[in-house]
């Protein structure tokens, strides 16, 4: 049964037809929730001074946040069936601040398409990111699979010389998400929390809401998929030379055979599928699987492309004159 967007959430859409047709989201103030959070043991470019060293404004918002402003979208466009497999592909542009007010938009899919182009902007027009949206079986090619396909290998690393492609996760990480639990320091918050402030409630997301759907459960919001295949990472042992500063690029959150539930085991597998460099990064593109834990069904997978930065990196001008 597909559910009105006015049924789930409280975002208003509007469609503009310049300068092309278009579905706009409300204005919103994203939420700053990892301060606090620790990536191997010091502040990561979520706290303020370890991101204005870095060279920007103040603590980022971490890029997946803003993935809760292109659900209302997906579902006016493909009804119920984005919450089973809708896909959010996206490149990150431009890092937000907590005070700064950002607006989503997407396409207006042609001639029953399944998939559209997507973005966000700042208020003063600065892009926040580019992305696709689309609803499977058949995804098309999204924003990250465009990406890739124009990447160009590595040179020479230094950061994450101890890393290649092809390289697995050290083992099978088993993961759930409840709504008071606590996820470490890589996520100093539980997702009762979050749903406390997140930009675009969803009656989904409610024990209450989830029970009257169709699926008779809670489903995680798509931006917390990140944070259930994230929080575990670790176990992974992917050796990234330490310590540096690091944020998230590109991201996508594919789902296939979903949605992914409040309380339900998952299996997570990951493999390095990229790794690639600029001036001023070092970067590695990792897939991850998820499978229901009971059943071993592949449910979802996520595509993420973490940077680091080279200069923060201690080391990295003697270890790269070393290497050479």
């Amino acid at each position: 049964m597909n559910h009105s967007l006015a049924d789930l959430f409280d975002a208003e859409l509007t469609r503009v037809d310049a300068p092309e047709p278009r579905i706009v989201g409300p204005w919103r103030t994203p939420a700053q929730m990892l301060a606090e959070q620790e990536v191997g043991g010091h502040a990561s470019i979520h706290d303020e001074e370890t991101a204005r060293k870095a060279g920007f404004r103040g603590g980022a918002i971490e890029g997946p946040t803003h993935f809760s402003q292109l659900v209302p979208l997906g579902h006016e466009l493909f009804g119920d069936a984005w919450h089973e497999r809708g896909c959010i592909s996206a490149h990150y542009q431009n890092a937000c601040v907590e005070g700064e007010e950002v607006q989503a938009w997407a396409e207006v899919a042609r001639d029953g398409s399944s998939i559209v182009h997507a973005g966000m902007q700042k208020r003063d027009g600065t892009p926040v990111l580019s992305a696709s949206l689309s609803v499977g079986p058949d995804h098309s090619e999204t924003e990250l699979d465009a990406l890739l396909g124009r990447l160009r290998p590595a040179g020479s690393l230094v950061i994450l010389r101890d890393m290649t492609v092809g390289t697995k996760g050290a083992e099978i990480e088993r993961v759930e998400m409840t709504f008071d639990q606590h996820l470490g320091s890589l996520y100093p918050f539980t997702l009762e929390q979050k749903l406390a402030v997140i930009t675009e409630p969803c009656k989904y997301y409610t024990a209450e809401g989830g029970a009257a759907s169709s699926w008779g459960r809670p489903i995680i919001p798509f931006e917390m998929i990140s944070v259930l295949t994230q929080y575990s990472s670790g176990k992974a042992r992917f050796r990234v030379r330490q310590p540096v500063v690091g944020l998230f690029v590109n991201q996508e959150i594919r789902l296939l055979d979903g949605p992914l539930f409040v309380g339900e085991q998952y299996l997570l597998e990951r493999e390095v599928v990229a790794l690639s460099e600029s001036r001023r990064v070092e970067s590695s593109w990792v897939r991850t699987s998820v499978r229901e834990a009971t059943s071993g069904r592949l449910v979802a997978t996520t595509l993420l492309n973490s940077a680091v930065f080279k200069e923060s990196y201690p080391n990295y001008e003697k270890e790269r004159a070393a290497l050479t």
